[in-house]
């Protein structure tokens, strides 16, 4: 497997695995074309230093999975840096073979790599098989979350 900074040219493969999700589906618009604004939020992401939109292709330089790193920097912990792990979809076939685990030891030696004195994520409340991946690895639920949605 091959883990590296995603392309314009693989918005497509990372959209549609995005909305090929429970939750997704609610959420997500997979046309084609793409909407313009996965294209104006792409552009962004990959113009920020402290953002990394990954891809991970299997051994036919298929994009079998995604995942989105923030480095976020902050006074606190002596100016420390925290990453902050969002969008991990693997493609449908792929799930349950283990990939999800290998994607999570790579994030978390990248973010190691950049200096993140710790690693954070989110996860739905309703997707409690996910939260139950996360303690397996070592996540700990330690501060209560709260969103404000416009």
């Amino acid at each position: 497997m091959n883990y590296r900074k995603a392309t314009e040219k693989d918005l497509t493969a990372i959209v549609k695995m995005m909305a090929d999700d429970v939750l997704g589906k609610k959420k997500e618009k997979f046309q084609s074309p793409l909407p313009i604004e996965y294209v104006k939020a792409f552009q962004n992401i990959n113009e920020d230093k402290n953002q990394e939109l990954i891809v991970l292709e299997n051994e036919k330089l298929e994009v079998i999975g995604t995942l989105q790193i923030s480095y976020i920097q902050y006074i606190s912990y002596l100016g420390g840096m925290r990453a902050q792990i969002e969008n991990v979809f693997i493609r449908a076939d792929q799930r349950g073979l283990g990939i999800g685990k290998k994607v999570f030891k790579w994030a978390i030696n990248r973010a190691k790599e950049k200096n993140a004195h710790l690693v954070q994520l989110t996860s739905n409340k309703e997707r409690p098989r996910s939260i139950k991946f996360y303690e397996n690895l070592g996540f700990k639920a330690t501060h209560e979350g709260m969103k404000l949605h416009f």
